[in-house]
């Protein structure tokens, strides 16, 4: 038996009025999915558990089957460990994105304009992390670049107990309510500040500013935590797997989770990404050996983030015949019987622009199941057609033993 896992991040949404009421899921052409659906296990499930906060880094770990109540450290030792950074059980562990806020004089005053500084390329996110470490750095902060605007800062003994925003969101807002508070919250702060003068008058800010882009105009740290310890995948539910994702989050999970992790060439975390690169890769490593693939696609959820509707559609189309579709075909020609999840991590909508706690809609297709559900063809794979099969997984990490368990020993 063969499993696979694929998440569209934060393809879940609302209904849209300029969609007729209906959400991007359910207005995106999906013939693969919808497909799927018909023969499939269909029902909602709930990623964030109460009381915690709706981040990828729980939703993630939540889908790979991981208690987040247990083992969730903070999501940024996830993304330094992916990383290759070499993390002491003390050191505090920071998201540091690049964005774009707004010029007023006094820092307090300006606006997130955007969390991605325009989703800046990662040479040139590089270029701007060594700029500022020459002079913010010390003995005990250290600034590590990575992919895009996803940067890393680690303070050797941090204090664990500030408020901080992620900056997706409160786009459009002012910042001044955000502003780092708690224990260690002025030198977080002053780096910030800091890093905005910096930053402001490096030449390619003023670069991207004359080509018609968003500058990276400021650091925001956020997404604080200490190194995780996961159980091993593999001993967990005694299959080995691999992680295809562009992320570093995702990538971190499955490091420390034991998998193997799969780099793939165009691989970008937003809708220009090389989808069936990624396709290829996860059915070349169940073709190896491996026993489970988890593919991560980031698209739908940059979409939302930017508030972009059509976007989110078409990034919903592309992994529906690029991705899934390709699987789908190579699974059915290689001979073996499998299973196939398909579910976004955690709701986007677009209204808000930022991720929400709201179960999200599944499915479980076994290829040795042939019966289908009256009219659930039709109907597709939606967040309304999930919720009317009355299927509810409260906790969220348990759907990967629906999934992985279930079959133990038949396959």
């Amino acid at each position: 038996m063969k499993y696979i896992i694929i998440v569209p991040d934060g393809m879940a949404d609302e209904p849209i009025d300029k969609l007729r009421g209906t959400t991007p899921m359910e207005c995106a052409h999906t013939p693969v999915m919808d497909d799927l659906a018909a023969a499939a296990d269909v029902g909602m499930v709930r990623t964030i558990p109460h009381r915690m906060p709706p981040g990828s880094d729980i939703a993630n770990l939540s889908v790979m089957g991981y208690d987040p109540e247990k083992y969730h450290t903070g999501r940024s030792p996830l993304e330094a460990i992916s990383l290759g950074l070499d993390l002491e059980k003390d050191d505090m562990v920071f998201r540091c994105n690049l964005v774009t806020l707004s010029s007023e004089a006094v820092y307090s005053e300006r606006t997130m304009i955007d969390y991605s500084a325009g989703e800046i390329p990662s040479g040139d996110s590089g270029l701007l992390i060594e700029y500022i470490k020459a002079d913010l750095e010390n003995e005990d902060i250290r600034f590590y670049p990575g992919i895009s605007y996803r940067n890393i800062m680690v303070w050797r003994k941090g204090p664990p107990n500030m408020k901080l925003t992620p900056p997706h969101d409160i786009l459009e807002k002012k910042i001044a309510p955000y502003l780092p508070s708690g224990e260690g919250s002025g030198t977080i702060l002053g780096l910030m500040q800091a890093g905005a003068a910096m930053l402001q008058a490096h030449p390619l800010n003023r670069s991207r500013m004359d080509r018609g882009l968003r500058p990276a105009n400021s650091l925001w740290l956020w997404g604080q935590g200490t190194r995780p310890c996961l159980d091993s995948f593999r001993e967990k539910y005694g299959v080995t797997g691999s992680v295809v994702a562009a992320v570093d989050l995702i990538r971190g999970i499955g490091i420390c989770a034991g998998l193997d992790i799969v780099g793939v060439e165009g691989m970008t975390g937003d809708i220009n990404t090389n989808m069936e690169g990624k396709a290829k890769a996860a059915v070349e490593e169940l073709s190896s050996g491996k026993d489970l693939v988890f593919i991560h696609i980031e698209a739908p959820d940059e979409c939302s983030h930017q508030g972009d509707t059509a976007g989110k559609i078409k990034a919903i189309e592309l992994i529906d015949k690029k991705v899934i579709g390709y699987i789908k075909k190579a699974m059915d020609r290689s001979g073996h019987d499998y299973r196939l999840m398909v579910l976004p991590d955690h709701p986007t909508p677009i209204r808000t622009r930022t991720h929400s706690t709201f179960p999200v809609p599944f499915l479980i297709f076994d290829s040795r199941k042939k019966e289908k559900v009256p009219g659930r063809r039709k109907s597709g794979f939606s967040e309304k057609t999930a919720a009317s099969t009355g299927i509810m997984i409260e906790k969220g990490y348990k759907l990967a033993d629906r999934l992985l368990e279930k079959d133990r020993g038949k396959g």
